[in-house]
C-alpha cells in the first residue's frame, strides 16, 4: 500500500535523508525509529507531500505523491508532530470543518464525524473547545481528523510523545484497533512503541536505514535481547557518545 524508493532530501549542502527505501502493507504497523535529527520527520513530510524530495519516490496505493499528489493524499491520514488545530472550535465543529474541507456534506458528513469521534473516544469532550482540552484529548482530536476519511494509509509522527502513561495506552489501543485494514507508520524515538504496537520496525540514523525487521529480529542482535542496546549500537555516533 505504501512504497518508498530511494528518497533523498538535500538542504543546501546538507543531506538530511540519504536514499531511504521501505514498504508497508495492509495490516502492518511499522515503527519508523531513530534518534532526534535522524531524518524521520523529513522523510514523513516527503511521503505525505508536504515537501518535495530531492530524489526518489513515494507511492501510496499506486499513486506517486509527486506525480499524482491529490489521488495519493486521498489515501493518506496524517497526524504530524505537534498537530495543529483551531483552539477556539469545539471538537465537533473542528471535525465538521475538516470533513467539509474534504468534500463531505449532509448525512455523509455527520456520519464521518460521529465515526471519528467514536473511534477516537471523544464523546465526553465533543462540545468542549479544543483550547480547554488536556494534551491527551487534543492529540485524540487530531487523531480523529487524520482518520475521518477512513484512509488506507495512516502516518503518525510521534503520536504519544509528551503523553502520560494512561494517555499513551489509549492512543496505542486506538492504533491497534485500526491496524487490521490499514497500513500504518509510526515515526518515533520512543522504543517502547515497538513492543506496544509495531509489527515491524525500520531504524534510521544519519538519514539512512540501518535496520529493518520485526521486533524479535531486532532484539536478536543483542545477547540479552535488549532493544535499547540494539538501538544504541545502530544509531549512536562517535560524537554523540562523547
Amino acid at each position: 500500500m505504501l512504497t518508498v524508493s530511494n528518497l533523498r532530501k538535500d538542504f543546501g549542502s546538507f543531506q538530511a535523508v540519504k536514499g531511504v527505501s521501505f514498504s508497508v502493507e495492509k495490516g502492518e504497523v511499522l515503527g519508523f525509529l531513530g534518534p532526534n535529527g535522524a531524518g524521520k520527520s523529513t522523510t514523513m513530510r516527503m511521503i505525505t507531500g508536504f515537501i518535495p524530495p530531492t530524489a526518489g519516490t513515494a507511492t501510496i496505493c499506486g499513486h506517486d505523491i509527486a506525480a499524482d499528489p491529490v489521488a495519493a493524499k486521498r489515501c493518506i491520514g496524517y497526524l504530524p508532530e505537534n498537530a495543529p488545530s483551531y483552539h477556539t472550535m469545539t471538537v465537533t465543529d473542528f471535525l465538521t470543518f475538516i470533513g467539509e474541507v474534504r468534500g463531505y456534506a449532509g448525512k455523509e458528513l455527520r456520519e464521518k464525524v460521529e465515526n471519528a469521534i467514536a473511534k477516537s473516544r471523544l464523546e465526553s469532550v465533543r462540545n468542549q473547545t479544543i483550547e480547554t482540552l488536556s494534551k491527551g484529548y487534543r492529540q485524540r482530536t487530531c487523531f480523529a481528523q487524520a482518520i475521518l476519511h477512513d484512509p488506507q494509509v495512516l502516518i503518525m509522527d510521534e503520536p504519544t510523545d509528551g503523553l502520560d502513561p494512561n494517555q499513551k495506552f489509549v492512543v496505542r489501543q486506538m492504533i491497534k484497533e485500526m491496524a487490521a485494514d490499514k497500513a500504518i507508520i509510526i515515526s518515533t524515538h520512543i522504543l517502547e512503541e515497538v513492543d506496544a504496537v509495531c509489527t515491524r520496525a525500520v531504524v534510521i540514523s544519519g538519514g539512512q536505514v540501518v535496520a529493518n525487521g520485526t521486533p524479535a529480529e531486532l532484539r536478536a542482535q543483542d545477547p540479552q535481547g535488549r532493544l535499547d542496546v540494539v538501538f544504541r549500537n545502530l544509531t549512536m555516533t562517535e560524537e554523540a557518545s562523547k
